[in-house]
């Protein structure tokens, strides 16, 4: 994958949900290392959620992982904590803020599946009144 397929995934991945109920301010660089090396931010900033293609000097903390790794992340399919553990998640500066990071990955991830829950059942309403 190129840079810029990582980041317009990873993007998209983490810009899915709101993340209302986290209203800290949290600064997180993520480092691609390997196939599409690059650096993007994550912010929460009043609420909102920023990610952009520039590297934050001003982080709380940095995440160094391939693009693939990032992404599976990003997505919930990789807990953080494990991939730190086992050596596929580098962490530099405030390990606290990277739990919320993946705090807010878990919200996004639990929300997306609410969602598909709730459009189904609409979906199913609607079959049943049809027939």
């Amino acid at each position: 994958m190129t840079y810029q397929e990582i980041f317009n995934t990873a993007k998209e991945r983490l810009m899915k949900s709101g993340v209302s109920g986290f209203d800290n301010f949290l600064a997180v660089q993520v480092d691609i290392i390997g196939e599409g090396e690059g650096a993007f931010y994550i912010e929460l900033k009043d609420g909102k959620l920023s990610v952009e293609p520039y590297e934050y000097y001003d982080h709380h903390v940095k995440l160094i992982a391939t693009g693939d790794d990032f992404l599976k992340i990003a997505d919930g399919s990789m807990n953080a904590v494990m991939a730190y553990t086992i050596g596929k998640l580098r962490i530099e500066g405030d390990l606290g803020k990277a739990l919320e990071l993946q705090d807010i990955i878990e919200t996004i991830k639990k929300n997306e599946k609410a969602q598909v829950k709730a459009e189904k059942k609409a979906s199913k309403k609607i079959m049943h009144k049809r027939v």
